[in-house]
């Protein structure tokens, strides 16, 4: 039971169900570039390629609740996350960030010597972020970075090389990522500011924020829209599902800017975790069974 409990924990602590944000496009990559290179679909990749997403968000997650624990303790918010009130003791939480970052480095041994040798630069990316709240409202964007090595990293672990598809679905995801960050950001406008930490809302207000996330989201569109067309050409197997989960990924980006206004925040959690993450799983579920079928 305590051995239950503690998982639990851990799981609350990296809010382990959001890894559905980044998890359909790393599969996108992978699946891509089974079907477009010259190397085939291996079971072992796959599993090797989802140890790596989650040992890397795991680690991102929990750094990011260590150093942000006395922030945490003093934001009405945050202050039930599980380091502020003692459920996970910051050495603990500190040890589990390492273990996840070693996890990562040694998976990525096993897949290519491209992805090993690039694994540090990965972890620099997911774990920096952490810091950049303190010193720069561009921090919406680093997060986006690191959930963007999502698709080239799955890619890479195949292919063994880059390609244009999955570095345009990446720099999507940056967009994506970045403009529902700056929504969800709006809840501690204020907080923010009185804490002296740097974001787009506490930096800019509320109704500008919305107009920035509403630009990069454009970006995303655009990007998306590129990437689907250069996938299709590449793979002639493609065809309605692979447009469709295209178009409903747009249609749910757009429906999340419907939800919230600038004076009015109470559906910011059903725009950000509930659009987000069907729209994610939809559009890699229908784009990988077009690859596959």
């Amino acid at each position: 039971m305590c051995t239950f409990v503690a998982m639990k924990n851990y799981l609350s602590l990296i809010k382990f169900t959001h890894t559905i944000f980044a998890m359909p496009f790393a599969m996108v990559g992978f699946f891509v570039a089974t079907t477009t290179s010259s190397n085939g679909f291996q079971w072992h990749q796959l599993a090797l390629v989802v140890l790596c997403m989650v040992f890397a968000r795991s680690a991102a997650m929990a750094f990011n609740r260590y150093l942000d624990r006395n922030i945490d303790a003093v934001n009405d918010r945050t202050k039930i996350r599980e380091i502020p009130s003692g459920v996970i003791a910051p050495r603990s939480a500190l040890l589990f960030v390492l273990f996840n970052a070693v996890g990562f480095v040694v998976t990525t041994f096993f897949i290519n010597w491209a992805c090993f040798l690039l694994s540090p630069v990965a972890l620099a990316v997911v774990l920096g972020y952490s810091y950049t709240k303190r010193f720069t409202w561009l921090c919406h964007l680093v997060l986006g970075l690191g959930l963007s090595l999502a698709p080239v990293g799955a890619y890479l672990a195949v292919a063994g090389q880059f390609d244009w598809i999955p570095v345009l679905y990446a720099v999507a995801v940056l967009l994506w990522v970045a403009g529902f960050d700056v929504i969800y950001a709006l809840q501690d406008e204020t907080f923010d500011r009185t804490q002296g930490l740097f974001s787009i809302p506490s930096y800019f207000g509320k109704a500008r924020a919305l107009r920035i996330s509403a630009w990069m989201h454009l970006g995303t569109a655009v990007l998306m829209v590129m990437a689907t067309r250069m996938l299709f050409s590449a793979a002639p197997q493609t065809g309605w599902m692979l447009w469709t989960g295209t178009a409903i990924f747009l249609g749910l980006l757009f429906y999340q800017h419907l939800l919230v206004k600038p004076d009015d925040l109470r559906k910011v959690n059903l725009a950000f975790f509930t659009t987000n993450g069907i729209a994610s799983l939809l559009f890699g579920a229908m784009t990988i069974l077009d690859l596959l079928l």
